[in-house]
């Protein structure tokens, strides 16, 4: 029970598996992480960035938040972004929300859940926002859906004001933001058109002179 062997083995199958297929695979990984993507995604259990994507270790550099927030005031999130952009040069970043994320249906129901409320209280500011448009719908999974995807939306805006990406256009740093949402009841991603690549496709408020 303590030792939780099964993983240990799947672990030494899948190392064996992969040094098969490149016998020197780990050999070159351990030297160097040279990734071009930076994703930001959701800590459901069930949308694994690399799998999705279907990338080997190494290719995507990752951090997982529960409802894939970008808070300004979340040192662990914007420790990431500019380790990602100033160290490792990374070309795209990329948000990825997930339909039907438990994150966001906590943030409608108008439920306590703990401290997860005060989380929680960031897409809440979205909905308030948005409220006409989501509250037309009366298809609740939709409705949920449709917050999911105006999530994502919010947080591609939020990673683009950060003075780290503001800071990596103004030096003439190659990089793209993106909002992408996966549906883990067929396996697909769909981009949301959201693509930001310069300081001119953001609002002139959060600009940095």
């Amino acid at each position: 029970m303590r030792t939780l062997s099964s993983f240990f083995e799947r672990n030494r199958n899948w190392a064996d598996r992969i040094k098969k297929e490149d016998p020197d695979f780990f050999s070159k990984l351990s030297k160097q992480q040279n990734p071009e993507y930076l994703w930001i995604g959701c800590s459901d259990s069930r949308v694994p960035a690399s799998e999705i994507v279907d990338v080997m270790p190494g290719e995507i550099f990752v951090h997982r938040n529960i409802a894939n927030l970008v808070i300004h005031t979340d040192l662990n999130c914007l420790s990431v972004i500019q380790y990602a952009v100033e160290v490792l040069k990374v070309k795209h970043i990329i948000v990825s929300g997930h339909y039907g994320c438990g994150g966001v249906k906590a943030a409608l129901d108008n439920q306590e859940h703990g401290l997860i409320d005060n989380w929680l209280r960031n897409i809440k500011d979205i909905y308030r926002h948005n409220h006409e448009a989501i509250d037309a719908i009366e298809n609740e999974k939709e409705k949920v859906d449709l917050l999911c995807e105006m999530n994502v939306i919010e947080q591609v805006a939020n990673v683009c004001h950060t003075t780290i990406v503001q800071n990596a256009w103004k030096s003439g740093q190659e990089l793209a933001v993106h909002g992408w949402i996966y549906s883990i009841e067929d396996g697909i991603i769909r981009d949301l058109d959201v693509c930001i690549t310069g300081p001119d496709e953001i609002s002139k408020a959060h600009r940095l002179k």
